[in-house]
C-alpha cells in the first residue's frame, strides 16, 4: 500500500479531478443502461439478443474499468463512482489514516478519517 503525504495528495488532485469526471460520466452511462443490459441478457438465455446501446454500455464499463485501475495504480482508492470520492492511505500518529476528497470540494484535501469509519466519521486537518 502506497501511503500519501498531504503535499503529495494534493499535488495529484488536478489530474485526479479529471479522471474522476470521466468515471462519473462513464458510471452514469452505464447506470442508465444498466435495466436494458438486464433484460438483453435475460432475453439471450432464451435464444434472443441483442441491445439497443449495447456498444455503448460495453464501451462505458470498459473505460469505467480501465480509469478505476488508472486511480488504484496510483494507490488511490475510489470510494464511490458517481460522488467521485476517493481516499488516499497516509500516515498519521503512527497508523493508517485515509485522506478524503470528493469532487466539488476544493482545490486542497481538507478531511481525514480513521480506516474504519468511512465518511462520516471524518475530520477536519
Amino acid at each position: 500500500m502506497k501511503f500519501f503525504t498531504i503535499e503529495e495528495a494534493n499535488k495529484l488532485l488536478p489530474k485526479v479531478r479529471l479522471i474522476l469526471l470521466e468515471i462519473r460520466n462513464c458510471h452514469a452511462t452505464t447506470a442508465s443502461l444498466r435495466e436494458t443490459a438486464r433484460a438483453a441478457a435475460n432475453s439471450a438465455r432464451l435464444g434472443g439478443g441483442g441491445m439497443e446501446g449495447g456498444t455503448t454500455y460495453v464501451n462505458s464499463l470498459y473505460k469505467l474499468n480501465e480509469l478505476t485501475r488508472e486511480l488504484d495504480n496510483l494507490g488511490i482508492q475510489i470510494k464511490d463512482y458517481s460522488r467521485g470520492l476517493i481516499d488516499f492511505p497516509a500516515m498519521r500518529g503512527g497508523r493508517v489514516i485515509l485522506l478524503c476528497w470528493q469532487l466539488g470540494e476544493g482545490s486542497e484535501i481538507e478531511w481525514w478519517h480513521d480506516i474504519e469509519a468511512g465518511f462520516t466519521g471524518r475530520r477536519r486537518l
